[in-house]
């Protein structure tokens, strides 16, 4: 008899998994579909010896003191600030837009205060916000919109920036300042030895039990076990009885070159006319010394594995449905990006899981002393 099945071996399942096993001391069994533990952020070495991330990169920031001691439980850190080039009119400048990248476009000399001064100029102000186009245009207006946000977007999601939700493009700030980093947060490194290293020394106990290349609908009726951990597709588990939740997915090209470096940046975005949004070169990020060098092309895509929830009004009332009868499923908990629907950064999935495992534990301790706290 297991005390927790948890189904997915991705930053939500496992963080569950490792708290539920050496903090309450419970069994668990914890399968995924896939092959390996780590989700998405599963890396490996590969035929080269090159450290590459099977599902495009992974940079690891928070600002949360909490998660970051956490995951350091697990793994060393290797400090790494990401820095993202963007491909317009024929120059690569920075983004998210800052000072830097108005000077370098348009050939200028401007300060802090006069980008401010620009950005007011171009800017269309809206009474409301109430796509992703109003965003952007709000602040730096149409012309930068159109350099660096719209294709992009278009490409990404295969809809135009003024049917998707503010929040798609609110994630990327303007500047003012030379700040070329992507990320502001506090801590910002990657694990040292990797994603995967570190996922096994997370799910490293005697209490852990896992099962690859499993279904959990295939065996869930012949497994014992008390509560249920979904971090699948909430629909899924419903049988897609209100209709599937749309999602985006990537198609990822690879290639290994004979060169130590193929370009000056992590990853360099293409917002222009090109299939793919973005190439990334992996030993930016690893920090791995090697005589060749891995990179990886992005084209998104309507099927195949689902990673990104796709922000739409319609969207989310259909999800709200699958909520309803998530509240109502006994001893069973919905977590991750495709158990809530949400498109949640890595460290505000492990955040998730770890306020979930509180919850839980307070329930039991409630139910034990008889008090109904829930």
């Amino acid at each position: 008899m297991y005390d927790y099945l948890i189904v997915g071996a991705g930053l939500a399942g496992s963080v569950l998994a490792e708290r539920l096993a050496s903090k309450a001391n419970k069994k668990i069994l914890l399968l995924d579909k896939r092959n390996h533990i780590g989700g998405n952020t599963f890396d490996y070495y590969n035929s080269d010896g090159i450290l590459v991330h099977k599902y495009g990169p992974h940079i690891f920031h928070t600002n949360s003191k909490e998660v970051f001691d956490y995951l350091g439980n697990f793994t060393e850190w290797r400090p790494y600030e990401h820095r993202v080039l963007a491909s317009v009119d024929g120059q690569l400048v920075p983004i998210p837009i800052n000072q830097n990248t108005i000077n370098d476009l348009y050939g200028l000399n401007l300060s802090q205060q006069q980008v401010q001064e620009f950005f007011d100029a171009k800017a269309e102000k809206k009474d409301q916000i109430l796509s992703s186009e109003d965003v952007v245009v709000n602040v730096v207006g149409r012309e930068l919109y159109e350099k660096f946000f719209k294709q992009y977007t278009f490409k990404q999601w295969a809809l135009d920036p003024s049917e998707l939700d503010a929040s798609v493009t609110a994630r990327v700030p303007t500047r003012t300042n030379k700040d070329n980093r992507y990320f502001t947060d506090k801590y910002q490194a990657m694990p040292l030895h990797g994603y995967t290293k570190m996922f096994y020394n997370l799910l490293d106990h005697p209490n852990i039990h896992i099962m690859l290349n499993t279904d959990y609908k295939d065996v869930v009726d012949e497994i014992n076990y008390r509560t249920l951990i979904y971090s699948g597709p909430i629909d899924a588990y419903f049988d897609y009885c209100f209709g599937k939740l749309p999602y985006r997915s990537i198609n990822f090209k690879s290639q290994t070159i004979d060169s130590e470096n193929y370009q000056p940046t992590g990853t360099v975005n293409y917002p222009m006319s090109q299939a793919y949004t973005r190439i990334t070169e992996f030993k930016h990020l690893t920090g791995q010394k090697h005589g060749k060098t891995s990179i990886v092309f992005e084209y998104p895509t309507a099927e195949g594995d689902p990673y990104y929830p796709i922000p739409r009004k319609e969207n989310t009332e259909i999800y709200n449905q699958y909520k309803t009868l998530a509240e109502s499923e006994p001893n069973t908990f919905f977590t991750g990006r495709l158990g809530t629907y949400k498109y949640y950064n890595m460290d505000q999935v492990v955040a998730q899981s770890l306020t979930l495992f509180k919850k839980i534990t307070l329930k039991k301790v409630a139910q034990v002393n008889g008090k109904d706290l829930f």
